[in-house]
């Protein structure tokens, strides 16, 4: 079955994720990979879409995960542009390795496939895919499509 490219923006979050993490990664590793991640995602799109563009789109994407993830929701909605990803960072440090890593790629995945939505997939691509490390099977398959 080949894979789609929404696939293969899956996997490459996830890959690079691990990767960031590490091989025996724990949860405050894999916190601070997404918040790392975080970073450089927010500041290839600022300038794009604008820190409130950003932010609304976090805010959604936190929202939609938490229905998987529900210690992920925050009770407080007057949450600020710099306290938002440092309190899904607490939530993540404070969780078991395995649901963080599902929680983190899950939140990264559902963030890139609303900014598709909204931007367009080429835009999106062409902003973000630069952070995703590119990964063996990854771009074998992208050379075969």
């Amino acid at each position: 079955m080949p894979f789609t490219d929404r696939d293969l923006c899956r996997e490459a979050i996830r890959r690079t994720l691990r990767q960031r993490a590490g091989d025996s990664p724990d949860a405050l590793v894999i916190a601070r990979a997404t918040a790392e991640i975080w970073l450089q995602m927010s500041a290839q799109l600022t300038p794009v879409i604008g820190g409130n563009g950003v932010d609304a789109i976090l805010k959604r994407s936190l929202y939609l995960t938490s229905a998987a993830f529900p210690w992920l929701a925050s009770p407080d909605e007057q949450i600020d542009h710099e306290s938002l990803p440092v309190r899904i960072s607490m939530r993540l440090a404070g969780r078991d390795p395995v649901a963080a890593a599902q929680a983190s790629s899950s939140l990264l995945i559902t963030f890139t496939e609303l900014l598709a939505t909204l931007i367009g997939n080429s835009l999106t691509r062409r902003l973000l895919d630069p952070l995703w490390a590119a990964a063996p099977g990854v771009v074998e398959q992208e050379k075969i499509s």
